[in-house]
């Protein structure tokens, strides 16, 4: 059973996933948020805007998260508050990873690492247009998908995954005291 699901904003993965792993805890792809938030605003703005993003997601704990989310509405909230309103929506989603150790926030704050490989087999399957037999087409997204495996990144941390998979709990990164746990 997982324990977290990462993915984009499309609705219909979130009701799939909830049908099929209803205790899962669920994080939206920071990549994917910034860019509809980026979407938001003009070119010239979207150079400040990122860097004040980043704060957003790089901060060290959930409140530090809200607190440079604050900054970015307080600088765009006249001006663009399309943009503002994109950042503030589905908050829970977005700072699900507080709850899980520091050591895998980076591989819990994107779906990048899934997308990449299958930005290489669309490439590739794009430019074939279309494939005589099935079986072609799968031996080349076999191979494809195998090359880029040997590519990809490693968990961080992978020391802490027993903890999290038998239900130990995480405050912003850090283990919550067991004595701290019974009494929540």
């Amino acid at each position: 059973m997982p324990k977290l699901l990462v993915a984009d904003g499309n609705l219909g993965i979130w009701a799939a996933a909830r049908q099929v792993w209803p205790e899962a805890g669920e994080q939206r792809c920071w990549n994917h948020k910034m860019a509809n938030v980026l979407d938001r605003l003009p070119k010239r703005e979207q150079t400040e805007a990122k860097r004040l993003l980043r704060e957003v997601v790089y901060a060290e704990s959930r409140a530090g998260a809200e607190k440079a989310r604050d900054a970015f509405a307080d600088r765009y909230a006249d001006t663009y508050p399309k943009a503002v309103e994109i950042l503030a929506g589905d908050w829970g989603r977005m700072t699900a990873f507080f709850d899980f150790p520091a050591g895998h926030w980076r591989h819990l704050r994107t779906t990048n690492v899934v997308e990449s490989p299958f930005a290489a087999v669309r490439l590739r399957t794009s430019a074939a247009k279309r494939f005589r037999k099935v079986d072609g087409a799968t031996a080349l997204i076999w191979k494809l998908l195998m090359v880029a495996e040997k590519r990809f990144r490693k968990l961080n941390s992978p020391h802490l995954l027993p903890g999290v998979l038998a239900g130990r709990r995480y405050a912003d990164g850090k283990p919550v005291p067991a004595e701290e746990r019974r009494a929540a």
